[in-house]
């Protein structure tokens, strides 16, 4: 097993784990109950999947599937659902963050000088870390909310950089799917800050919870590596199965429709049309984003369509040609299976018959 596999299997993964055990912290210091605590036992099936994997994958990843990234969203998940339903009241200043600092270094200077001369280094140090963590729990409550969906969708994006691949994605393919993962963060981000911090929202129980099982249904994309992989097909599948063929030529495009019309875009336009239509909520950030979810949603459906005429034109000229529809998703398959048969062909005309071969000799 490669060191460097190991090193970024070990450490993405304990990442995974410390982000989670910050969000438990939050929700016992903001719930004030200690059996929240108990939701640091999901980090075990995190654990159990670095063991497993490290075993029999040596470290690296599976083909179209992250088990480290689905069981991180099961870790984190109910942490921040407890965190949005509960809301705290606490007043938030126009700059709370500038605050915070002054406060915590002056403190800060406080410990050192109380320390200073008295039990040495480590009395500083261990006096430094309770200041900071007693800052760190004074921070408005919004605020820790807030930067835990950050922190959490900037690390779903950092770690699956990190996570060794598996044999059957290239690093051009893990290139574009972190691309379109950042893209696909910043909009979940603004979707659930941007609804779920409209005061009419806040009032009624149910449609946060609508909100959050639309924001938790968009998160289950990031574990998959669809959207840059064919799916596989045979080159002796036959031109009558159309639907198996276009999925096999086209098999990530039309993974990226569907994620966009029924994981992300089409969701999202859902939970605001209905904000827009039924309560009755306008502000100039809510139709904006929801004339953008429509025209993404138009333009999956047409990109649909020339994908579906396009095929179709494809197939109907080999047809008339006589022509046999293969998948060009697997050319490879298919031209050494071509190759195969011609060298065959060429090998029986060249190699003459023994009988021909030896006749004129006898004949001598």
């Amino acid at each position: 097993m490669e060191l460097m596999v190991l090193l970024n299997a070990l450490v993405t993964r304990l990442l995974f784990v410390l982000h989670s055990l910050i969000g438990v912290w939050r929700v016992t210091a903001v719930k004030k109950e200690p059996k929240y605590w108990l939701l640091a036992l999901l980090n075990l099936l995190l654990c159990l999947e670095t063991g497993l994997t490290l075993k029999f994958k040596q470290g690296r990843g599976y083909k179209w599937f992250s088990p480290a990234i689905f069981l991180y969203l099961i870790c984190i998940v109910p942490s921040l659902w407890l965190l949005e339903i509960h809301h705290g009241t606490q007043y938030c200043g126009n700059e709370p963050g500038a605050v915070q600092v002054n406060v915590s270094n002056q403190d800060f200077n406080q410990s050192r000088e109380s320390s200073h001369g008295s039990e040495g280094t480590d009395h500083h140090i261990i006096q430094t870390a309770k200041v900071f963590v007693n800052q760190l729990s004074t921070i408005c409550e919004t605020v820790w909310t807030l930067a835990l969906h950050q922190t959490f969708l900037l690390l779903l994006v950092v770690g699956r950089w990190l996570l060794p691949i598996g044999v059957e994605i290239t690093r051009d393919q893990l290139s574009q799917l972190l691309l379109m993962f950042v893209g696909t963060a910043a909009d979940i981000l603004e979707f659930a800050s941007e609804t779920l911090d409209i005061e009419d929202v806040r009032k009624n129980y149910a449609l946060i919870n609508a909100i959050l099982a639309v924001w938790t249904w968009s998160m289950l994309q990031f574990p998959l590596d669809l959207a840059v992989q064919h799916i596989g097909c045979k080159p002796s599948t036959s031109a009558r199965r159309i639907p198996s063929l276009l999925l096999c030529r086209y098999s990530a495009e039309l993974w990226n429709i569907g994620v966009s019309l029924f994981i992300q875009d089409g969701p999202f336009f859902i939970v605001r049309s209905i904000l827009m239509g039924h309560f009755r909520i306008f502000n100039q950030m809510l139709v904006f984003f929801t004339a953008k979810n429509i025209l993404v949603v138009t333009l999956q459906l047409y990109r649909l369509a020339v994908i579906t005429l396009d095929f179709r034109t494809t197939v109907l000229q080999k047809s008339r040609k006589g022509e046999v529809c293969c998948c060009p998703c697997e050319p490879y398959e298919a031209r050494a299976h071509a190759t195969r048969q011609e060298n065959e062909m060429k090998e029986f005309v060249a190699v003459p018959p023994k009988e021909e071969s030896q006749a004129p000799s006898e004949d001598h």
